[in-house]
């Protein structure tokens, strides 16, 4: 290639920005304004830290690229995260094209904070831009902000934006419209920002703010005054665990009108195909595979979607930061810090994102303790199973005060995953012989309303993608479930419904000889298969195989009362003990394999969890038995 023409090709290169801030600034936030839906989404090769890279044009016609780094406090790396953060802006990473500028997004409010990282990058020599983020909750408090003085005492352009209002963004598109990029300009190398200490750095840091900023008429800090009883050491727990308890009491009573409303849709579709179609394997394979199978699944979807509501709003008020200060000490007992909170209440929406998470914490030896954990949190997928046990099982009772009792029963599975977690974490922590804790070192943001709009996106998402996965991995092993249920028929004169002489009626009978110990049927062990793909695919199977069992015009949505008479009590206990611990889905597997670089650990992981799942229920079972008989 010809100098010249690959002067023509920089030249024609469309720029590439990078947005940099500590956690909490709206950096990504104001990312999402700049870009819209022009968005992709994947992860850094070699590691599986989220890489955001989106699209623009400036009112000029000028298109820019940006990229959404992982935040960080300093580019002294100390995380995963952080040392993305570093590599990609210092043009260090294999692979990664380096930025053209640099929009650093600070917190109007905690500059004190922000500027450090502010001053590291300005040692590289990129040209930049500072984005002086929450402007307007800073002018509420009070808070003057001289943004002439403080461009002058940086030697940069800075501008005023608020990432969550319509329009936040004018000034810093105005902004980067008056900037060169000069794509010859190349970082300085890091050596840049260890040359001057940190003591050095953050004296300028008070001397800058002393110049330009005034806390004169600061009103004060609301959120000090709320964070004063919601972190006293005696009241802030009992506020968390009743914050808590009433989340799980509302799953359950909240849920019980749009769950009837699912389940009665369900069974009148399911007889109104079954009722259209003649006598066959395909009617078979829609009312008992499909209709009995996945239908018993769908019906889950209003309370998980409650769980999120609040979970959603906890996170979006700024509470859940302060839960993570709060359960420090308690983790703190068996070696960890409460760092591991943010991962670990991740993966009770799923284990994958509470593994992706743990790369947050700094020492390799939490981190991985967290990994091995995360999942024991009781994710998403095992409530269908526990819904449907409790429905069945457990009295719908009141024991005064609005405290139902399958509420209770819910609260307290939640619980024993939680506490166990604690007890594997203390092992694995004397096992990996680490030594001391580390202290937590968390930034706490401000107390606000919920945004209705974050509320409905996060509620769509996860109702996207339960629904995705009802109609994708569920559907698919339902439909494989009543194939393997279904053939080869049964034999002339059987004496058993034809399920039991088929592959899965089989297997599922060659594994309970494994599983009688513990108290499961054929029936449950043929659920417990599909389920290593998703927890939640136990209940359709559990429907599926008992619509093929079942006499009569039993469909969708009859699967408690049929469990609730076809098991004993110290059955269901069993399985419910069972849930607490069961084996990781494949999927999860995979991702600690990932995130470890090592299939030991997901093989530790499988083992561990299946030993204790076991040991649980059987002890639970023998128990109950000698308790309660059957």
């Amino acid at each position: 290639m010809g100098a010249v023409e690959q002067q023509v090709r920089t030249a024609a290169r469309t720029p590439l920005i990078a947005l940099l801030g500590n956690p909490n600034c709206g950096k990504t936030a104001l990312f999402n304004r700049l870009t819209g839906s022009r968005q992709k989404v994947a992860n850094y090769a070699g590691v599986t830290i989220e890489r955001k890279e989106g699209s623009f044009i400036l009112p000029s016609g000028k298109p820019l690229r940006v990229l959404d780094l992982p935040g960080a406090y300093s580019l002294s790396a100390h995380t995963p995260d952080e040392a993305i953060t570093r590599d990609v802006v210092a043009g260090l990473r294999a692979g990664e094209q380096a930025p053209d500028a640099v929009v650093c997004v600070v917190n109007a409010t905690n500059l004190r904070l922000n500027l450090r990282l502010v001053l590291e990058i300005q040692r590289l020599g990129l040209p930049m831009v500072l984005a002086l983020n929450m402007v307007d909750v800073a002018k509420k408090r009070g808070i003057e902000i001289d943004t002439a003085r403080l461009s002058q005492e940086l030697g940069m352009p800075v501008i005023e934006t608020v990432a969550v209002q319509a329009g936040g963004e004018k000034a810093l598109l105005a902004a980067l419209a008056a900037m060169p990029f000069d794509h010859a300009v190349k970082a300085q190398p890091l050596s840049a920002i260890d040359a001057v200490p940190v003591q050095q750095t953050q004296r300028e840091v008070r001397r800058i703010i002393d110049a330009t900023v005034s806390f004169d008429k600061d009103t004060g800090n609301l959120s000090e005054q709320i964070d004063a009883v919601v972190l006293h050491p005696l009241a802030g727990p009992v506020i968390l665990a009743v914050l808590m308890f009433l989340v799980f009491q509302a799953v359950f009573s909240w849920a019980a009108v749009p769950m009837d409303l699912i389940k009665g849709g369900v069974e009148h579709l399911g007889v109104l195909v079954g009722q259209g179609m003649s006598e066959g394997p395909l009617r078979s394979l829609i009312v008992e595979g499909i209709f009995g199978g996945v239908g018993s699944v769908l019906v889950f979807l209003p309370q998980i979607l409650i769980l999120f509501f609040f979970i959603l709003i906890l996170e979006d008020c700024g509470y859940l930061p302060r839960a993570a200060f709060l359960l420090d000490r308690m983790m703190g007992g068996v070696g960890l810090s409460g760092r591991a909170f943010i991962p670990l209440l991740s993966s009770f929406a799923c284990a994958i994102p509470g593994v992706m998470a743990a790369r947050t914490i700094q020492n390799p030896r939490d981190r991985l303790v967290t990994i091995m954990i995360a999942p024991l949190m009781t994710c998403s997928a095992r409530l269908p199973v526990y819904a449907l046990i409790i429905a069945a099982f457990i009295p719908d009772r009141k024991l005064g005060a609005g405290i139902n009792l399958q509420g209770l029963v819910l609260f307290i599975l939640y619980a024993a995953g939680i506490v166990s977690a604690m007890g594997v974490a203390w092992f694995f922590k004397r096992s990996l012989k680490a030594r001391g804790q580390h202290p937590l070192m968390l930034e706490l943001p401000a107390y606000h309303w919920p945004h209705l709009q974050n509320l409905a996106l996060g509620l769509w998402e996860r109702a996207k993608i339960f629904l995705m996965r009802v109609g994708t991995v569920i559907l698919t092993l339902m439909i494989l479930i009543w194939f393997l249920s279904s053939f080869p028929g049964a034999p002339e004169g059987a004496t058993h419904p034809p399920i039991y002489y088929s592959v899965a009626g089989m297997l599922g009978r060659a594994l309970s000889v494994i599983f009688a110990p513990i108290g499961f049927g054929w029936q449950i062990c043929i659920a417990l298969v599909p389920g290593m793909a998703a927890r939640e695919v136990a209940v359709g199977a559990l429907g599926t195989v008992y619509a093929l069992s079942a006499s009569g015009d039993d469909v969708a949505g009859s699967l408690a009362p049929l469990i609730a008479a076809s098991w004993t009590l110290p059955t269901a206990l069993s399985l419910l003990a069972w849930y607490v611990f069961a084996p990781q889905c494949l999927s999860t597997l995979s991702v600690v394999r990932r995130e470890t670089g090592s299939a030991r650990y997901a093989w530790l992981m499988a083992g561990y969890m299946f030993a204790l799942a076991y040991a649980a229920s059987f002890i639970t079972y023998q128990v109950a038995r000698h308790f309660l008989g059957g």
